[in-house]
């Protein structure tokens, strides 16, 4: 117990010389921000998903076979947008692949700019979203989940993909001591979980008891938050910037 919560800590605070530097914090906050607009989207937005599109595939065959809660025009939108963000995001992060932290910076900041102007949609919008305003922000949703699952990906940073906990789950059961492992970054998978949770369970009260601007505004924030500190932190050369 005593080592998954170090790992825990560690994950949430790296020690100087972690190789992966200060990326773990900042893709825990990417990975509450799935939770936040996966909210959002589940919720408000038609039961499809911007973030763990995996979802999508499967609600667009339901749709197809006559799910009458389920749009399969939405679903294939949002894989779309989720793609265009991905590919978007590998080419601008190509620019930058021998710095990860300016990679990621740079990606947070397209994000941001994607998921602000998602909450000026909201805002305006209202309550009461038309079908324009709800396919609006289906794309700058995914769009901006694209673009941060890719980098996620080229960053590299064991158990924290920042959208997907199936493998991440999967990794705590099957190398668990109980199946015979060794538990390997068991507090990072925790700590992952617990942040999509967080940011799922945050999203859900902002949409049902404030309005569907809420969570978007405050996923703003974080990701400001976010893109000042990875801008701040890539400014010098250090060891955990290098790809791995």
């Amino acid at each position: 117990m005593t080592s998954v919560l170090v790992d825990a800590y560690r994950t949430i605070i790296p020690a100087r010389d972690d190789r992966h530097g200060p990326l773990p914090p900042l893709l825990l906050i990417l990975t509450t921000v799935t939770g936040l607009v996966d909210a959002v989207s589940y919720l408000r937005l038609g039961h499809v998903f911007v973030a763990n599109v995996t979802g999508n595939v499967v609600f667009l065959g339901f749709a197809i076979a006559g799910a009458n809660d389920l749009s399969a025009a939405a679903s294939l939108v949002a894989l779309a947008g989720f793609m265009v963000g991905a590919s978007a995001a590998g080419r601008v992060g190509a620019q930058f692949e021998h710095h990860r932290g300016r990679r990621l910076a740079v990606v947070i900041a397209i994000k941001l700019a994607f998921v602000a102007a998602a909450t000026v949609v909201a805002v305006l919008a209202g309550d009461h979203l038309t079908d324009a305003a709800r396919y609006a922000l289906i794309v700058l949703l995914a769009f901006a989940m694209g673009a941060q699952n890719a980098t996620a990906r080229k960053l590299s940073v064991p158990d924290l993909t920042t959208t997907v906990l199936t493998l991440t789950i999967t990794g705590l059961a099957a190398d668990s001591r109980l199946a015979g492992g060794n538990s390997p970054h068991a507090g990072r998978r925790l700590v992952a979980v617990l942040a999509m949770l967080l940011g799922a369970l945050v999203g859900g009260l902002l949409v049902f008891r404030v309005s569907i601007a809420a969570p978007l505004g405050f996923t703003t924030g974080l990701l400001l938050l976010a893109g000042i500190t990875a801008a701040q932190l890539s400014v010098a050369e250090a060891p955990w910037a290098n790809p791995t």
